[in-house]
């Protein structure tokens, strides 16, 4: 093989693995959902506000139902409030779960945005918190919640394997 042949061969490689690499890393995504929890003075309540991105929680419903959702409809709507309230709970120290209200949804083309509340009980009558939204589904999963109290912020990561954590 001459010079020539043996550059051309490398850069021909070269240029396989590269294209290979960057098909891998366009394929991969970081999975991740955040949630806020914080106490309202005002109203004495625990706000609960998650926040996921839109193709996720499309792919999870369609992968649990085998259909299309569209969660500007209420009825849809309410299959994906049963799963997050399945997946996402605060409990108080006897383990008995603090009930969190539905508000509502916004969605956009990036993501999913829920609001929750669990009225007239401050954040401090939680002992623990399970975060398995999207993990059951996503095993790289990985959930951010960030629990705001008397003018702190703390963040908790929740994985797969950490899928409940202490509050406090």
């Amino acid at each position: 093989m001459t010079l020539r042949g043996f550059k051309t061969l490398c850069l021909a490689l070269l240029l396989c693995v590269s294209t290979a690499m960057s098909n891998n890393a366009s394929a991969h995504r970081f999975h991740f959902g955040m949630t806020d929890i914080s106490y309202n003075e005002r109203t004495g309540s625990t706000e609960i506000v998650h926040t996921y991105t839109a193709h996720d929680i499309d792919a999870l419903l369609l992968n649990l139902y085998q259909r299309q959702f569209d969660l500007s409809d209420p009825e849809d709507q309410d299959v994906l409030r049963q799963y997050v309230e399945r997946q996402f709970w605060l409990a108080a120290p006897d383990g008995k779960r603090l009930p969190p209200k539905w508000i509502g949804m916004t969605v956009d083309a990036n993501s999913v945005v829920i609001y929750q509340e669990i009225e007239n009980t401050p954040l401090a009558h939680a002992a623990t918190i399970r975060q398995g939204v999207l993990i059951d589904f996503l095993p790289e999963q990985v959930n951010t919640v960030n629990l705001g109290a008397g003018g702190t912020v703390r963040s908790l990561t929740f994985t797969r394997q950490a899928l409940e954590q202490p509050a406090q």
